[in-house]
């Protein structure tokens, strides 16, 4: 991603200028009141408060306390130092995402849509859609995903587009079938269709306790009016943005980098499941974390043979190395779709690369000045690394 770059590049410049780094971003920060704001990329910027993300995450990670920290660490022998980087993200562009939402006779209802899950929850996400829509528990829906026989078209899974995109299909068509079921209802209960309030399984006329059951207006509507599609095309992207601060300690007689605090703040608009979205989060920031620390693909200088070609030799990731990070939305809707909701598939990747980087960097740099180190950041590349600096020292 771009932010990696960009984050490495702001807290270079930020030393070599000899100003904070905070500072730096805070005066090219695009501000609230500037949104829409049109990029000169062509990009247009609909939400956000960038600075307010930064100076959140700074202020839980006690930015203003690590001078005192470092110290410790280096009365043990060790290096402590603080990274951050801001990340934003376009995400939800493009094609349109099929959505065919089809009631049951029972009361229930199937979603068929074109995205397909490896995990991130979109069989709760659509079914939490429909229930808000449709008053039908989310137990009794189901969805289909993958299956090119029942389905007829579909983007895809991808650029964080699976519910801002996808799930506006499923609400969109969901929407229609309510009106469909509030008419039926109100025909029933000899009210108007605008009293109608589809909820738990039954449409009620509100205010009231006059009601009938979802599964009895289904099956009395027509076999065409039961189901619903929609082919939902976003007009514009949408831009999930926040800000991940680490801090680490590393051990110079190893050069074994501890993850001490970690620090997220981000924006992803309107929230469909907070829990799955802080998993998906948590996630996306171990995959970054190995990107940084462990992963390399490795091949023999001679032969170009792979070195690295098993888990045996490839260095994954574990739940047991990290810690379980901080983690808060500041959370602006977007415009760009009816949910609000702008995705969050990749985000803890791209913040967590180039802020677990400008922390190491910064560890280095505290103890021996400007110090440079890309990924992966492994033990035996910085512990060189340290000694080459040491002898430099000497």
């Amino acid at each position: 991603e771009a932010a990696y770059l960009i984050e490495r590049l702001v807290d270079k410049a930020a030393r070599v200028l000899g100003v904070p780094p905070e500072d730096l971003r805070s005066r090219n920060f695009i501000k609230p009141d500037m949104m829409p704001f049109a990029t000169s990329t062509g990009r247009t910027y609909d939400s956000g408060d960038f600075e307010l993300l930064m100076r959140r995450a700074l202020d839980v990670v006690d930015q203003a306390g690590i001078a005192a920290r470092v110290a410790r660490s280096r009365e043990n022998g060790k290096l402590r130092g603080l990274g951050y980087a801001s990340y934003i993200e376009a995400c939800a562009a493009g094609s349109p995402e099929y959505a065919n939402v089809v009631l049951d006779e029972d009361g229930g209802a199937t979603v068929y849509i074109g995205t397909q899950s490896q995990g991130q929850g979109h069989d709760t996400a659509y079914s939490q859609l429909v229930n808000e829509k449709l008053g039908i528990a989310i137990d009794k829906v189901r969805t289909v995903q993958g299956d090119t026989d029942l389905i007829a078209r579909g983007y895809g899974t991808g650029g964080s587009r699976s519910i801002p995109v996808g799930g506006s299909s499923v609400a969109i068509a969901s929407e229609t079938l309510a009106e469909r079921i509030r008419k039926k209802a109100a025909d029933d209960l000899e009210a108007d269709p605008g009293d109608i309030e589809l909820v738990g399984g039954e449409a009620l006329v509100a205010g009231t306790d006059r009601a009938v059951s979802l599964a009895s207006v289904i099956a009395a509507l027509d076999e065409s009016d039961r189901s619903a599609t929609e082919d939902w095309q976003p007009p514009a992207p949408t831009y999930p943005n926040g800000t991940h601060a680490i801090e680490v300690e590393i051990d110079k007689a190893t050069g074994i980098i501890d993850i001490v605090n970690y620090v997220i703040v981000d924006d992803f608009g309107v929230t469909l499941n907070p829990l799955m979205l802080e998993g998906q989060i948590h996630g996306g920031v171990v995959q970054g974390l190995g990107q940084a620390l462990c992963e390399h693909t490795v091949f023999d200088e001679e032969t170009g043979q792979l070195l690295s070609a098993s888990f045996m030799d490839y260095t994954m990731p574990r739940a047991a190395d990290w810690p379980k990070p901080f983690f808060e939305t500041h959370n602006i809707p977007c415009v760009t779709n009816a949910l609000g909701m702008k995705g969050a598939g990749e985000a803890g990747s791209i913040g967590a690369c180039p802020a677990i980087v400008n922390a190491v960097v910064d560890a280095l740099s505290r103890e021996y000045g400007p110090t440079e180190i890309d990924m992966p950041m492994t033990p035996l590349k910085v512990w060189s690394l340290i000694q080459d600096c040491e002898g430099k020292a000497a």
